[in-house]
């Protein structure tokens, strides 16, 4: 406990510089619109202009404006408050939203990492590697994108560094194939987590449903439960466009969660929460750094204080 409770500072501190340039986006516009002015009809359209802006999206840019302006129409109000309200009113939709990865007791847990190329999908494969196999699990990883050499090259470095065993054709073979064949090995070896990364390529989107489908068809000829998760790797950089991509894949595969990267220096991470409102897709975990630590569930109301600005709570 004593261990946890010295972790959860850092992570704070981690999250609340890997959403600086949000954060300071956010509270230089506030202050710029409230410092000595009262709450009226100008202040609210300008405050809800900043937070769509910002990526939060319309519908909790609107929340806001209508908490504020039904507790403090004409009346004085400081940045300080309006931060206060804002953090609020984002943990409130992102609260339902957090739910850890849970690992099933069957063997093997499937999960299939799906995601656009250059999310971080392969990456956040090896930090769930190092963090599953930390909990004494069995870890399996297969290179199912197969057409990108780069790829199946960083998941095998991945799978040396946590000691994965990790399932790789020969390049340009059959996804699926390679789905059935690691779905077929980690169930004669005892694995407890298999991973299976995927191709992200959307410039032919009907070639990767194509493909898509037939590797989950093919993992349900081997286990008619699985895959247990689909989980969709977002790049919190690509802003609004990270909401297109959670269009788009829910279209393609049945995504049961949502994993965002890249939360470290970009003023874009308000797009998870546009993302939550929109979806209401489990969010599993999130990322601020290059290490297996910088990955970690996700706490919603850690993250809508961040995002405001406020510094960290402290309990008595």
């Amino acid at each position: 406990m004593a261990d946890e409770q010295e972790r959860k500072p850092g992570w704070f501190q981690r999250l609340r510089q890997g959403l600086g340039r949000s954060a300071q986006t956010i509270t230089t516009g506030i202050s710029d619109i409230f410092t000595k002015r009262k709450l009226d009809a100008a202040t609210l359209e300008e405050l809800e202009d900043l937070l769509i802006a910002s990526d939060l999206g319309v519908a909790t840019a609107s929340r806001v404006g209508e908490r504020l302006s039904a507790t403090r129409q004409n009346k004085d109000i400081t940045p300080e408050e309006v931060r206060g309200v804002l953090a609020d009113e984002v943990a409130k939709v992102l609260e339902p939203v957090a739910r850890p990865l849970a690992i099933g007791e069957g063997k093997p847990h499937v999960l299939l990492m799906v995601g656009v190329n250059g999310t971080g999908k392969t990456t956040t494969i090896g930090k769930l590697a190092r963090q599953f196999t930390d909990q004494g699990r069995r870890v399996m990883l297969a290179a199912g994108d197969t057409f990108r050499a780069a790829a199946i090259e960083q998941l095998q470095v991945w799978g040396e560094r946590t000691g994965a065993p990790v399932v790789v054709g020969a390049e340009g073979s059959d996804p699926a194939a390679l789905a059935f064949d690691a779905m077929k090995r980690a169930r004669a070896e005892g694995v407890d987590v298999l991973m299976i990364d995927t191709a992200g390529r959307l410039q032919n989107k009907k070639a990767l449903m194509d493909e898509l489908a037939k590797i989950v068809r093919v993992i349900k000829k081997s286990d008619e439960s699985a895959p247990h998760d689909v989980v969709l790797v977002l790049d919190a950089t690509t802003g609004q466009n990270a909401v297109n991509q959670v269009k788009v894949f829910k279209d393609i595969v049945n995504v049961t969660g949502l994993i965002m990267t890249k939360l470290d220096g970009t003023a874009r991470g308000g797009v998870l929460v546009a993302c939550a409102e929109q979806f209401g897709l489990p969010v599993h975990a999130i990322g601020v750094g290059e290490s297996a630590e910088d990955l970690q569930p996700f706490d919603p109301r850690q993250f809508a204080r961040a995002l405001a600005g406020i510094e960290e709570e402290t309990t008595s």
